[in-house]
């Protein structure tokens, strides 16, 4: 074990081990963030556009790397695990070869292969995994939208989530809370997104006219 430990920490693999710690921080301050009713994700930008060109060189730097447009907190984990994976790769075959190399030419490699990898993995992924927002349709055009509430109840404490399609059909799975007015609203409710602060919704129930006549999603 120790012989194990000293591996992981000697210098031409630390920048790879600093990345595996980080993937244990960020997973581990998401899931406590979640349980207070919050979300990390919520605070890296969720609600920017990078489905369209923009002026910024850095936008455009991760919508390329994006490609399958993942939320970005799984696409920080992503590049942190493929660049901690191909690093610790590329130094044991560097020892068996001749020797370790230099933890800055050992990094250099391990972003040049991470990054199609992450391009790449972002692209199935997405098509797996539901997303809390849309890259190719704002936040705010979500409001006014038919939902139904998938956890819950949503109140005025903790946000829940509520599953609803934007004019295209695309579904999102959104943080919303109950307006000030309303009672609380249980899971499998039908509700009305009426406003937002940031990736946060404010939901009432839905009147009957507004209800779909097709099965919803609990159905």
């Amino acid at each position: 074990m120790s012989a194990l430990l000293e591996h992981v920490m000697s210098p031409e693999v630390r920048p790879f081990a600093i990345a595996a710690a980080m993937i244990l921080i960020v997973g581990s301050i998401e899931v406590v963030s979640m349980l207070v009713g919050a979300s990390l994700s919520e605070m890296l930008g969720t609600n920017i556009d990078f489905g369209h060109p923009s002026d910024n060189g850095v936008i455009n730097a991760i919508s390329w790397i994006n490609v399958g447009g993942v939320p970005l907190l799984i696409l920080l984990l992503l590049l942190l695990g493929a660049f901690s994976i191909t690093g610790f790769l590329i130094q044991d075959i560097a020892r068996m070869v001749a020797g370790p190399l230099p933890a800055t030419l050992a990094s250099v490699g391990a972003v040049a292969v991470s990054i199609p990898l992450v391009r790449a993995a972002s692209r199935g992924i997405a098509r797996v995994i539901p997303k809390d927002e849309s890259y190719a349709v704002g936040l705010g055009d979500l409001v006014g939208r038919v939902g139904e509430v998938v956890i819950g109840p949503l109140d005025q404490g903790p946000p829940g989530r509520v599953s609803v399609a934007d004019f295209h059909g695309n579904r999102h799975f959104v943080w919303a809370v109950a307006a000030p007015s309303s009672s609380p609203l249980p899971q499998g409710t039908m509700v009305l997104l009426v406003d937002r602060a940031g990736t946060r919704f404010v939901a009432v129930k839905a009147d009957d006219e507004l209800k779909p006549s097709k099965p919803t999603l609990s159905s």
